[in-house]
């Protein structure tokens, strides 16, 4: 018996889910700044509410018998344009989850949290009829990933400079 429950996120969360995002980017060094935090906290609470509020956001939380919310993840529902499905057989044409906001906090760290949540995430994704769940791994992530069958991709970044 786990000593957490996993529930759906709702609107109410988003401020729960915008300081995970803001910790998971800050434990990745992408936020180098207290100023930079609180202005992607500030920016990320509404846009998070928003997504929630039209279902292009849907999330998990572990919850702790005390109520404390000690992870998360989520996935931002983007629409594709139809392409070869996964079987090479068929075509998609549905949207495509990308997975957001893994994040643990530190003291429920490998203890499975992040798994059971990835996991009710992927069932999720299969009983909506997903072709596929995609991610951005963080290297801490990498390892988690890999063991549930995630397989790199050949996805590249251009950024404008």
């Amino acid at each position: 018996m786990s000593d957490y429950v996993i529930r759906h996120a709702g609107i109410d969360d988003a401020p729960v889910i915008a300081r995970h995002r803001v910790a998971m980017f800050h434990d990745m060094g992408q936020v180098p700044t207290e100023a930079m935090a609180a202005e992607l906290l500030e920016l990320s609470l509404p846009a998070l509410g928003a997504a929630l509020r039209d279902g292009s956001y849907v999330g998990w939380l572990a919850v702790a018998p005390t109520g404390e919310i000690v992870a998360g993840a989520g996935v931002h529902i983007k629409p594709q344009l139809p392409r070869p499905a996964p079987d090479h057989a068929t075509i998609a044409a549905g949207p495509v989850p990308l997975v957001l906001n893994v994040y643990t906090e530190p003291a429920w760290r490998r203890r499975g949290v992040a798994r059971a949540l990835m996991t009710t995430l992927m069932q999720w994704a299969k009983e909506e009829g997903c072709d596929r769940v995609v991610l951005h791994a963080s290297p801490d992530g990498h390892a988690l990933y890999k063991a549930l069958w995630f397989v790199p991709t050949n996805e590249m970044r251009w950024t404008p400079r």
